[in-house]
């Protein structure tokens, strides 16, 4: 549920804050993971687990199960540790960027029975490169469940900052359904079906609209602003917002792994 890729110079989530702010990714991620079929036994690579609040339910559908929680920020993984102790030796942890992700990295893990992610994947630039390693890592047949930004998402909100003068620094890969189901049979999934919804997440009170824009929409755009910049700013965003509403596109992904 956070960035991975191409992240490494970036400054790290405040993954405290994000947990506290997340519940439209959890609420989407519940949905998400009501599309992936299990028995309870199978182990599970969570790509991008962030703080663990949707690793959380996952972990309960895999009694005799297990899930490798997968995230590039270090923060986000140390929220995830505290969140997820309770389950033991049933989740293991890998800090780990997906577009370097191999087999040996999961160790006896692999390969994975299924592959499961909530809003992470448009934080990868190289799509070809990301469904190439997770064909790698799943055995022949498993699930790759996932959801992430898609074509248009946030172009509302982001015309609205472009509007006062400035870009939100950073890439993003906003892919389309046609473009991800080429990249998904090239890397040697089937059964593969892909689709797009629109998610408007209305707040009702300004301020923790302001929150949020802050800790993750327009968290590397304001990253480096002084305290009374950066209150200025978001507040600005704010009022330039014809109502309070984030524009989310879902992009939504149902494959596996050829036999």
């Amino acid at each position: 549920m956070s960035d991975l890729g191409d992240r490494a110079a970036e400054t790290d989530w405040d993954a405290v804050t994000y947990d506290r702010v997340a519940e439209p990714m959890t609420r989407w991620g519940a949905t998400v993971l009501e599309r992936l079929q299990l028995n309870g036994d199978e182990t599970v690579l969570d790509c991008g687990c962030g703080s663990g609040r949707v690793t959380e339910q996952l972990v309960d559908r895999l009694p005799a199960g297990r899930v490798v929680a997968l995230d590039a920020s270090p923060n986000m993984l140390d929220e995830a540790r505290r969140r997820l102790a309770p389950a033991g030796d049933r989740v293991s942890f890998l800090q780990a960027d997906l577009l370097q992700l191999t087999p040996a990295m999961l160790g006896a893990d692999a390969p994975v029975d299924a592959l499961f992610s909530t809003a992470t994947f448009h934080w990868v630039q190289d799509h070809d490169r990301l469904f190439a390693n997770l064909a790698a890592v799943v055995r022949p047949g498993g699930q790759l469940i996932a959801q992430c930004g898609a074509e248009g998402n946030l172009d509302h909100l982001l015309g609205v900052v472009r509007g006062l003068g400035v870009d939100r620094p950073g890439l993003w890969e906003y892919a389309s359904p046609n473009d991800t189901r080429r990249r998904l049979e090239t890397a040697g999934f089937e059964a593969i079906d892909v689709w797009t919804n629109e998610e408007p997440t209305a707040f009702e009170d300004p301020e923790l609209l302001v929150n949020y824009l802050e800790s993750v929409c327009l968290r590397q755009l304001v990253g480096t602003m002084s305290p009374p910049r950066l209150a200025v700013f978001l507040r600005t965003v704010v009022d330039a917002m014809p109502e309070l509403v984030i524009d989310y596109v879902r992009l939504n992904i149902s494959a596996r792994r050829s036999r």
